[in-house]
């Protein structure tokens, strides 16, 4: 029996999807979570054979939440589910340690076979996405000193996603363990990049760009 935890911020998927999981005879569902912060606390307390993460979340988004299980449950498979195709999403959830990514609209049985291959400790990765040449240039060369250029970093991500959900710069501080000096550097870092320098305009870059859910 597979021990499998939910976590996405949609009830009204992570209720269907965990409806179908467990109508299998091979999965167990041991908890499910909705934010980033309550996915880390439930499957470190919970430890599952597989966690499916969603990426946009309230609080952490499901890159940092990867990174914060990893760094204490190393060995807990982590299959990301998303609706993201970019490959941005792919390639740092991988980098953040997730075995397995695939799309949202893939079919139920893929993901039965998703899941009992990230179990085994065998990669998996939609067919769709398969094709995406950096990623094929990345985690088929075994070349860690390949880069992906991408106009933010994960963690400026990750700042802007908190920005755009209302969070102080105090706040977010608090939920990352950083200063409040380095959350301004990073604020006024993703400004200049993205040629934006008020919040509003913050915020409708990461609806646009799907940072955020609405």
């Amino acid at each position: 029996m597979i021990k499998v935890f939910v976590a996405d911020d949609h009830k009204l998927f992570r209720d269907g999807l965990i409806s179908l999981l467990k109508k299998s005879n091979d999965i167990e569902i041991i908890g499910e979570a909705s934010s980033g912060q309550e996915t880390i606390d439930k499957i470190l307390k919970l430890n599952p054979d597989v966690a499916l993460i969603d990426i946009t979340m309230p609080e952490l988004n499901g890159i940092e939440v990867i990174k914060r299980i990893k760094k204490y449950k190393p060995k807990i498979n982590i299959l990301v589910i998303s609706m993201h195709a970019d490959p941005f999403f792919v390639i740092n959830s991988f980098k953040a340690g997730a075995c397995g990514y695939m799309l949202k609209e893939d079919s139920f049985e893929l993901l039965i076979d998703a899941i009992k291959m990230v179990k085994s400790g065998k990669k998996f990765v939609s067919s769709s996405l398969e094709s995406i040449p950096i990623f094929q240039k990345i985690y088929f060369s075994n070349n860690e000193n390949e880069k992906v250029d991408n106009i933010l970093s994960p963690r400026e991500i990750e700042i802007l996603q908190l920005i755009a959900e209302g969070y102080t710069n105090q706040k977010i501080a608090d939920t990352l363990c950083i200063s409040v000096r380095t959350v301004d550097t990073h604020r006024k870092k993703i400004m200049n990049k993205l040629g934006i320098h008020n919040t509003a305009g913050l915020v409708k870059y990461a609806i646009k760009h799907k940072i955020i859910s609405i």
